[in-house]
């Protein structure tokens, strides 16, 4: 039973290798067929679009692994923070919200 998956462990390094280069020709054929007609750029070649792809992951997506799980794991606490407030303390806590981000603040 514990070695049930162990002849298909190799294609769990494969399958992410094979979508990196299936992104990257998509990513060429996008550009490709796009960019020169719209903004008069070049055409790029298929390693020059994994460069691209790549670039772009480190500008906006950054490699921040399993980050965003944990930010919903906060929100949750603050949540949970919220529900065991007594009603005194929600009164003190949104007197102390309205005067940090009050609308009187803003305009």
């Amino acid at each position: 039973m514990r070695h049930r998956f162990k002849p298909f462990r190799k294609f769990f390094f494969v399958i992410p290798v094979i979508i990196l280069f299936g992104i990257t020709a998509i990513v060429m054929w996008l550009w490709n067929c796009l960019l020169p007609e719209i903004l008069g750029v070049k055409t790029i070649s298929y390693w020059q679009a994994m460069g691209i792809l790549i670039l772009s992951k480190i500008l906006f997506g950054g490699f921040s692994g399993c980050k965003h799980r944990r930010h919903g794991m906060q929100n949750r606490s603050f949540v949970n923070k919220m529900k065991h407030m007594t009603p005194e303390e929600r009164e003190v806590f949104r007197a102390k919200w309205k005067q940090r981000f009050g609308k009187d603040k803003f305009c």
